[in-house]
């Protein structure tokens, strides 16, 4: 173990998601430049919303490989991403390298740093479905990531344990709690109000309902059920709207739109920036949802959640009761749906449920957890 002087780290990242929970890690290295030198990089796997995310942390990336392209290809991302970062790493020598989640943009950091001989530190890591498919590429990404991985940061027990289990070693998994909720309760303390009239209606005319579905395993006919389900909800229930902030990928786009358009009280809106997204949940009375994250930042903010999904890499919300996994079968979400917005010792229950993901405190513990490994006692 070696004392360094100035120890520098490249933090990689690509996507909104990735980018929301890798900026309370930037920020608190950031507040540590008597010791490290920082290098952030953004692969741009992501564009219009990455840069939202990069304007609301004040982040300012030191490079950007903008290799986002129309209807791109994994093997698109994965080539140019690499080649990318495999420059970066030239010019900068970082001493260590950091990607958070399930990514493309993670798992090919962590690939360049193999490559280069570089120490690799895996933010939000263990999480599994144990299905390679499912979902699809991420839970790959997360276990090859793993395969190259020499600093573990599991958001929580569980994800620890599926590390263990795979053969990690103990020494090298670190408990930590999840980024994303530093970043959510730092968003949702500040003062905000609506600009678009839609949603401020719908938060005056009764209950509003927040809708996320953008997931490549939703595709097609999964996203086509969802649509459909929420037609029907709406029309059962006068006083609630949808909130459905459309994800930019125009394959998402092609289904929703058609479907529902011309729905009352069925909003679709442009994705907003991360500030206004946050005090959407904040805002909202139940959440319906694809999103890794937002399952994870939802039950900080005493929100239910529907996971429309077969599967779920975090499965502590359903354990304590904050989510449930209902899946893309139109009856299902209907029926589930139809329960949480009239049985209200139901709704009560699982707005109720405590948080498993964290307390806020995360990127200090992997300050620390860095500085104890690589910069000794001194």
């Amino acid at each position: 173990m070696n004392s360094v002087k100035k120890f520098k780290t490249l933090a990689v990242c690509g996507t909104r998601p990735d980018t929301v929970k890798m900026a309370p890690v930037v920020n608190e290295l950031m507040r540590h430049k008597d010791e490290a030198d920082l290098v952030l990089a953004v692969t741009g796997q992501h564009r219009e919303m990455l840069a939202q995310v990069l304007e609301a942390f004040d982040l300012h990336p030191d490079y950007d490989l903008n290799i986002m392209s129309a209807r791109q290809t994994l093997a698109q991302i994965t080539t140019r991403a690499l080649a990318g970062l495999d420059d970066v790493i030239k010019q900068t020598q970082p001493q260590l390298i950091l990607a958070q989640g399930d990514t493309s943009t993670t798992f090919i950091a962590s690939l360049a740093a193999f490559y280069n001989k570089i120490p690799f530190g895996h933010i939000e890591a263990g999480l599994r479905t144990d299905n390679k498919y499912d979902p699809y590429p991420e839970e790959m990404n997360r276990r090859l990531t793993a395969m190259m991985t020499d600093l573990h940061f599991a958001p929580t027990e569980l994800a620890r344990k599926n590390l263990l289990a795979e053969g990690i070693s103990e020494d090298d998994v670190f408990v930590t709690g999840n980024t994303v909720i530093d970043a959510l309760l730092g968003i949702a303390a500040r003062e905000y109000s609506f600009s678009d009239e839609r949603i401020s209606r719908a938060l005056e005319s009764g209950r509003m309902v927040l809708l996320t579905a953008h997931r490549r395993e939703n595709w097609g006919e999964p996203l086509k059920n969802i649509c459909r389900a929420i037609r029907e909800i709406a029309s059962r229930h006068a006083d609630v709207t949808f909130i459905f902030p459309m994800h930019k990928n125009p394959i998402v786009r092609d289904t929703v739109v058609p479907e529902l358009e011309n729905i009352p009280r069925v909003a679709l809106i442009e994705p907003p920036d991360y500030v206004p997204f946050v005090h959407l949940m904040k805002a909202s009375h139940l959440i319906l949802t694809d999103s890794g994250g937002v399952q994870e930042e939802a039950p900080s903010l005493g929100k239910p959640v529907l996971v429309l999904r077969k599967t779920t890499e975090r499965p502590e919300g359903v354990q304590t009761g904050n989510a449930k996994l209902v899946g893309t079968n139109t009856d299902a979400i209907v029926y589930e749906a139809d329960r949480l917005l009239t049985d209200e010792s139901a709704y009560n229950m699982m707005a109720a449920a405590k948080s498993p993901y964290g307390d806020g405190n995360a990127a200090k513990r992997i300050w620390e957890i860095i500085r104890s490994r690589y910069f000794g006692n001194g």
